[in-house]
């Protein structure tokens, strides 16, 4: 009798110990790895309102991490290679996104949510990128300062901002190459390195990302500041302020689009599938009034500050092929001018 209870005691405790490893195992796999930029995943950033959000309705949990600017999250990506955790990145560039596909550490996703979007903002004909907002480069000026609003790209080499505008690095940054290709496609391959080399006495600063240099111009370091047509909406929603105003030039302006994409490597599949879904549906309105950008999803509805995000008569958007081809060409001869 002793012994037909020992061994059945031993019997249950290894079923036990089989369920609580089977519900470990179930637990760890209720979870999706996100990548995304610096300023979607910080504490005023649309994570902060998505997640939870997320959360609630799925039951998934998210380990978001924060990555750096978008540069800097796709170089960490393609050099963690197989030993990277993310399912999903969150902020990949139009112009940036063929250093992913080069890399292939993209897997395809055929969202239902597409058909909401137009077909300009789907970039990647092959999904391994789905625009999650869109926006349009801007200088956002400081309407308190001394100095007048610009009127061009070429306006703001004159002496008269020496030391008044934060520019961001191309290198690092998705703002910062998007400016560089807004000069390149308004004042044409021969001259947009003159505007750069003239910039180098007017710029106070070459900020290595997006938060940090909006930062130094909210604190009033500088009356001007690369950022979006949209970044005053920001101000009137939750400043009541109409202090910080987009210029626009006659030129044109450059738009980006962000994108969100899953891993080759993502070890869950399913939850990433769901996060994108969900990024492009409920979430859509929190990231755009968060970001300060346009959604996607042309379902959705903004709020009335948006009125004070004007929009330019004339866009230039990213040329597969410059970038592609000639991009590198484009950043060395940028980086030989700006460090000589």
């Amino acid at each position: 009798m002793k012994k037909i209870l020992t061994l059945l005691l031993v019997l249950i405790s290894i079923v036990s110990l089989a369920f609580a490893e089977g519900a470990k195992e179930s637990g760890d796999e209720n979870i999706v790895n996100v990548y995304a930029y610096d300023s979607f995943a910080g504490d005023w950033g649309p994570g902060a309102e998505v997640i939870p959000a997320f959360e609630e309705k799925t039951g998934i949990k998210v380990n978001l991490v924060s990555a750096g600017d978008a540069g800097e999250m796709l170089s960490r990506i393609i050099m963690e290679g197989d030993n990277c955790e993310a399912d999903v990145v969150l902020g990949i560039t139009d112009d940036m996104a063929y250093k992913a596909y080069e890399a292939d550490i993209l897997s395809p996703y055929e969202s239902p949510v597409l058909e909401t979007m137009a077909d300009h903002l789907i970039f990647d004909p092959e999904h391994r990128l789905l625009p999650f907002d869109y926006g349009v480069f801007s200088f956002v000026y400081d309407t308190e300062s001394d100095i007048p609003a610009p009127t061009s790209l070429e306006d703001l080499t004159n002496e008269i901002y020496k030391d008044q505008v934060i520019l961001i690095d191309p290198r690092t940054s998705s703002v910062g190459l998007g400016l560089l290709m807004w000069t390149y496609n308004v004042l044409g391959e021969d001259n947009y390195l003159s505007w750069w080399r003239a910039m180098r006495d007017n710029m106070l600063t070459m900020a290595d990302g997006w938060s940090s240099a909006y930062g130094l111009f909210t604190e009033g370091e500088a009356p001007l500041v690369i950022s979006y047509t949209t970044s005053p909406v920001y101000h009137v929603l939750n400043e009541d302020t109409t202090r910080y105003q987009a210029v626009i030039f006659d030129e044109g302006h450059q738009e980006t689009i962000e994108g969100i994409g899953i891993l080759k490597n993502a070890k869950h599949r399913e939850n990433a599938e769901t996060f994108v879904d969900f990024i492009l549906t409920e979430g859509q309105e929190d990231i755009a009034v968060l970001n300060s950008m346009y959604p996607v999803n042309s379902t959705i509805s903004l709020p009335d500050a948006y009125e004070w995000a004007p929009e330019p008569e004339i866009l230039f958007t990213s040329d597969s092929d410059v970038v592609e081809n000639h991009l590198e060409d484009i950043l060395s001869d940028w980086i030989e001018v700006m460090t000589n």
